[in-house]
């Protein structure tokens, strides 16, 4: 039993580990934006986002708040899905290695790619959260 509960314990401060080292990244970005309000509405509409001045406080709530939601461990399904697809669309949207110049290519790749990665460990944790979940018969 002992040993049971170790490995449980175990793997729940790792996905508490996970939850956070992947919530930093989504809390420092929503703070910056922020922090540089005027100039990331300027950024947002230099990318084509349409209705920036709306779209840009949602995406502040969106990543400080998913940050600060998936710490907590609330509704982890949902925050990781609804981070995973703004971390997706956001690759699209801001990180067009194909259409960069040869000066941002390889950094519009790399963050293209870095993006992509965080949608990978969200569709692990959503797994990992649902499988555990069905075991212990609650709702999530």
């Amino acid at each position: 039993m002992t040993k049971t509960m170790n490995n449980a314990q175990a793997r729940s401060g790792l996905v508490l580990a996970a939850r956070v080292l992947m919530a930093v990244i989504f809390l420092v970005a929503g703070v910056r934006k922020l922090l540089t309000y005027g100039a990331t509405l300027g950024y947002f509409a230099k990318l084509g986002i349409p209705l920036a001045d709306v779209v840009l406080p949602l995406t502040i709530a969106l990543e400080v708040g998913g940050g600060l939601l998936l710490i907590a461990g609330w509704r982890v399904r949902w925050v990781a899905s609804a981070l995973a697809l703004f971390t997706l669309a956001t690759a699209f949207a801001a990180h067009a290695f194909w259409a960069a110049d040869a000066a941002q290519f390889a950094g519009q790749l790399n963050n293209f790619l870095k993006n992509v990665a965080m949608v990978g460990g969200f569709l692990v944790l959503i797994a990992y959260v649902s499988t555990v979940e069905r075991g212990a018969g609650s709702r999530g």
